[in-house]
């Protein structure tokens, strides 16, 4: 990790800038979302669909133009509803209450990552309810500016060893098919993908959005 980056515990004066951390690094992911929306074979069907229905009954390119676009930007804009969505839920379940959902526990803590005295980065983790008896890594993200320093490994690392010590045999975690950096970021440091499954919501149903889960198995000697 870069000379000049600390970890610590969260507290509370820290509360706005944990929440701005996170919702920057989550809407970065619509741009790719939206792509990965487009690369859908249903999205194409019903595109092209609407292109060749448009130019049959019109007789002319414009229309049919202009229908695309309105339905492209309209997938574009639900995209960013959904991860809106999932912002406002992230915030209302558990970032609006860091304190008791996390730091009320001892199995269970949230961290920041400063740089000169700036909150540049976040972690949390807490018993995981899909596989109980293990850990779950939660609300890893760093600002723009500072990755590629090797914060978000720190931070992995952080959570690996408060699992270690607490005799928790694995840590997992769910990333989206879209976050790319995530999923590299996670496999360089020794978690193995598990599976991966669609989110049970029908818009995910519908676009093929898929979650990824990780394990770190601690018992191996994971870091």
């Amino acid at each position: 990790m870069a000379a000049g980056i600390t970890i610590r515990r969260y507290q509370d004066d820290d509360k706005e800038v944990v929440k701005e951390i996170f919702t920057m690094g989550m809407s970065e992911h619509v741009p790719s979302s939206f792509m990965h929306l487009l690369k859908q074979p249903l999205t194409q069907m019903i595109l092209m669909v609407t292109f060749c229905a448009l130019l049959a009954s019109s007789k002319s390119f414009l229309l049919p133009v202009v229908g695309v676009t309105l339905l492209l930007a309209g997938a574009k804009q639900l995209v960013g509803y959904l991860f809106n969505s999932y912002i406002d839920t992230s915030l209302r379940k558990d970032l609006d209450h860091i304190q008791e959902t996390y730091l009320e526990n001892k199995d269970s803590c949230f961290w920041v990552a400063e740089s000169d005295g700036r909150v540049v980065a976040t972690v949390a983790c807490l018993p995981a309810e899909r596989e109980p008896g293990c850990m779950e890594l939660k609300r890893l993200s760093v600002r723009r500016t500072h990755r590629g320093m090797g914060i978000a490994k720190a931070l992995s690392g952080t959570v690996a060893d408060f699992s270690r010590e607490r005799g928790f045999p694995a840590v997992v975690l769910y990333t989206s098919v879209v976050q790319t950096d995530a999923q590299r970021l996670y496999e360089n440091v020794g978690y193995t993908r598990v599976r991966e499954f669609v989110i049970p919501e029908p818009i995910a149903k519908i676009t093929n959005f898929t979650l990824i889960e990780y394990r770190l198995d601690l018992l191996q000697g994971g870091k």
